[in-house]
């Protein structure tokens, strides 16, 4: 309930503005392929339905396998680089300067290493979601309080048994802070792979449709794109609120 009423200040500024797209349209006889009146995104929403929710389907396979061995190697190596102090000279400043290069000039190079399928999609959206990942969840495995660290080697727990209790529970805000980042980002990677070299999802149908001026069905496309990543950011805020409240009781 709190969350509906949260979003519900968006959700009304989302209505006025397609009010005001759908007038300016018609006022100013604006032709359909330069900029469709909402009504007909909506039209070509349902006439399309079958073809997105397949083109759906891939993007999000895409999504959800890029996602996950992302958040895997993420954590491993953030608590690794916490862990050890040599690991984190050694490791940490190529993390960062990996940002240096823009990712969307190495995915025709993903696509040639890679090939045109699944794989080379699920490598750009690694690649896409793991900086920010990391991190967050360096900074918040970091951020453990001194005294409480200094309290625990005092009761005899190993650096193990540290991590475990606290520096990681401590860590979580910020780590589903890198995770919201991430799952948005993940289907930017997702589209761009797509984009590059695909034969099927959302991104390979809005590159198809742009130059046979099916703009309504690119904005189509846009609109799954939306619903799909605002899925997954509130299914990440869900999960941490969930995850949030229970930690105490454990």
């Amino acid at each position: 309930m709190n969350l509906f009423r949260d979003w519900l200040p968006a959700f009304i500024l989302f209505l006025f503005g397609f009010f005001l797209w759908e007038i300016s349209v018609k006022i100013f006889d604006v032709p359909d392929w330069l900029l469709p009146a909402p009504s007909q995104i909506i039209v070509e929403l349902l006439n399309s339905f079958m073809l997105l929710l397949m083109h759906s389907q891939v993007t999000v396979k895409e999504i959800f396998f890029g996602l996950t061995i992302s958040l895997i190697l993420a954590f491993s190596l953030s608590i690794a680089i916490s862990w050890s102090s040599i690991i984190n000279k050694a490791v940490f400043p190529f993390v960062i300067t990996s940002q240096i290069i823009p990712i969307f000039t190495l995915a025709p190079l993903i696509v040639v290493w890679f090939g045109t399928g699944i794989a080379s999609k699920i490598v750009v959206v690694v690649l896409f979601t793991f900086f920010p990942v990391v991190i967050t969840t360096v900074n918040g495995l970091k951020s453990s309080d001194k005294v409480m660290v200094d309290m625990f080697k005092t009761l005899g727990a190993n650096k193990f048994q540290i991590y475990l209790k606290l520096y990681i529970p401590g860590a979580l805000p910020q780590i589903f802070s890198g995770i919201k980042v991430a799952s948005v980002l993940a289907v930017i990677g997702a589209v761009i792979g797509e984009w590059i070299g695909s034969s099927a999802g959302l991104g390979w149908l809005i590159k198809l449709s742009g130059p046979q001026f099916k703009t309504e069905r690119v904005f189509a496309s846009i609109f799954a794109l939306s619903v799909i990543a605002i899925a997954l950011y509130l299914f990440t805020i869900l999960l941490e609120k969930f995850i949030l409240k229970r930690y105490p009781k454990n």
